[in-house]
């Protein structure tokens, strides 16, 4: 196992929260997970390679909808123990609702409102029978 790998603080399930965000706008486009596998994929093959919990596998973003997360640079927190990918978000969309980023909903008056378009329709994303990414 790689030395940088080791440096980081990883959860009691071998797992590090990775924050992806666009290298041109700052904007924060989605979160997931990673594990040393999905890391070391991500720096080998210069793309977001990300662990999903729910399917128990890596999932390389992008796979299945072709909006591939190309790495621009990789962060590190001052706690070793959350991680920014700096990507560039081809297809200009990360949320598998079809929308720029994940962060579509703001708080308001109690309430969450949808502050974001959908830039794609999901169904013209994701193949019928497809989990979404």
């Amino acid at each position: 196992m790689s030395n940088w790998l080791e440096q980081l603080k990883w959860d009691e399930d071998g797992l590090i929260p990775a924050i992806a965000q666009d290298h041109q706008t700052g904007r924060v486009l989605m979160m997931a997970w990673m594990n040393r596998e999905s890391l070391q994929l991500t720096v080998d093959e210069q793309r977001a390679i990300y662990w999903s919990r729910s399917r128990g596998k890596l999932w390389r973003k992008g796979e299945e909808s072709g909006h591939v997360q190309k790495l621009h640079e990789l962060r590190l927190d001052c706690d070793a123990d959350v991680l920014i990918l700096i990507v560039e978000q081809l297809g200009g969309i990360a949320c598998h609702t079809g929308r720029e980023s994940c962060f579509y909903r703001v708080y308001e008056n109690g309430a969450w409102k949808t502050v974001d378009p959908v830039l794609k329709d999901p169904d013209a994303i994701y193949h019928a029978g497809h989990a979404h990414e």
